[in-house]
């Protein structure tokens, strides 16, 4: 198959029936859309490649491409803009995977890491991210290229036009009767969901959205996705939360059983649809066909994993973690709120810890506090206690709930005066309690 261009072979992904003896289902028969494939490795090859195009039709020397991404989206504009000899801004509240931000890197791209809406950058500010971006543009006058992916509705259109007919086609000109789809910025599951229903209004579209509180590459909690200006409720008849741990287990099982090297992304529509599709298939009655996507591919996501899953690099697993708790450790986890936490840590010459990104410290903290982010926090704590048993600890990240699985794991470490703030920093600054600014 001879190109003239590399853009040229993004799209027709091959749609991969899953064996039976892997997902067990008696009445449905599994597809996946290997969006793994396209040239730059992700689904977003097709939604950048759209957005870009008509921009860089116009593009003048010196421009600049530039894009609120930590990850695919990213990566793909940084090549696109690399090939039309323009640069690639990624401006970024979410780079939390070192193997991204160096690839990035690699590829030329300029990284302006923001603290997040929820990292409480002001109290005065209640703009998210996005809206920040916009009016530095604005601010600093031409010469970007943005290209918009939240808001653009060509994100959406790429798989009007592409992902969409294909899995179409390929089903023999039938859409399936379940698509399941994990929830980003929304491009794909809105589009594939609009074709689909063209040919099937019954189809039944599952949108997956990470738990609250867990973080999967790719994938949005409920809370962020309505963030999102090109999500719609209304395109999904159901919207289901996947586990980092269930996202895992589904990338583990499509890479050795398979022979699909999928990311969390891929691994976790994969759990998300044998959950949902387990709960229909006794109650069948003829065959159905469902579809997911396997948005991209592992490599990028060893840390990722390996820090889940020490042992599948031959690493002990890690005793002093927060994924050991129990459940009744959990809900037993040390928490005060504002006014308990001042006169407690506060008056009594306790430590409070900040587990925020630095960018955020950077902009507001509590007085007196220090700054250990999240990852580096968890490193240190595998060595053990990281400060004296005898001083009162305080530790507080955005709202209260990463904080409060690290005070129960110190307490069961033998830290008997730690705790976690309620809320986090966003309660303390609804509360009005002092922030300062380094």
């Amino acid at each position: 198959m001879r190109h003239d261009d590399i853009t040229e072979a993004i799209g027709n992904t091959p749609l991969v029936r899953i064996d039976p003896a892997v997902h067990g289902l008696a009445n449905i028969d599994l597809y996946a859309k290997l969006e793994l494939l396209n040239p730059f490795g992700s689904v977003k090859d097709r939604a950048a490649w759209h957005m870009a195009r008509p921009l860089l039709e116009r593009a003048a020397p010196g421009d600049t491409v530039v894009e609120l991404s930590s990850g695919n989206t990213a990566k793909a504009l940084a090549l696109l803009a690399g090939m039309h000899g323009l640069p690639f801004k990624s401006v970024t509240n979410r780079m939390k995977v070192p193997e991204i931000k160096e690839l990035l890197l690699l590829l030329g791209a300029e990284i302006d890491e923001l603290p997040g809406g929820s990292e409480c950058l002001d109290p005065a500010d209640t703009d998210d991210p996005l809206t920040r971006m916009h009016r530095q543009l604005a601010a600093e006058g031409g010469g970007y290229l943005h290209t918009d992916q939240y808001f653009n509705q060509r994100n959406v259109d790429a798989h009007v036009h592409g992902t969409g007919p294909e899995i179409v086609k390929d089903l023999g000109g039938r859409a399936p009767d379940y698509f399941v789809a994990c929830v980003g910025t929304a491009g794909s599951s809105t589009g594939v969901a609009r074709v689909l229903r063209q040919h099937n209004p019954d189809v039944e579209v599952i949108g997956l959205v990470a738990a609250k509180s867990d973080f999967i590459p790719g994938i949005r909690t409920i809370d962020e996705v309505h963030e999102v200006g090109l999500f719609d409720p209304g395109v999904y008849d159901a919207l289901e939360t996947v586990t980092a741990d269930q996202a895992i287990d589904g990338l583990l099982t499509l890479v050795r059983r398979c022979g699909i090297l999928t990311g969390p992304t891929g691994g976790g529509a994969f759990a998300g649809a044998l959950r949902h599709l387990r709960a229909v298939d006794a109650s069948l009655t003829g065959r159905r066909s469902a579809v997911f996507i396997v948005c991209d591919r592992l490599e990028s996501y060893l840390s990722y994993v390996r820090d889940r899953r020490p042992e599948l690099f031959g690493r002990p697993p890690r005793r002093n973690s927060v994924r050991t708790l129990t459940e009744a450790e959990l809900g037993a986890a040390p928490v005060l709120g504002i006014a308990a936490a001042q006169r407690h840590v506060l008056d009594a010459g306790g430590l409070v810890v900040d587990l925020r990104n630095p960018y955020a410290y950077q902009a507001l903290h509590i007085a007196g506090s220090i700054n250990i982010a999240d990852e580096v926090f968890a490193e240190l704590l595998h060595a053990g206690l990281p400060v004296s048993r005898g001083r009162p600890l305080l530790l507080v990240c955005p709202v209260g709930e990463k904080s409060a699985r690290y005070a129960a794991l110190l307490r069961r470490m033998g830290h008997p005066d730690v705790h976690s703030l309620a809320g986090g920093i966003i309660a303390w600054r609804d509360a009005g309690a002092e922030l300062v600014r380094d």
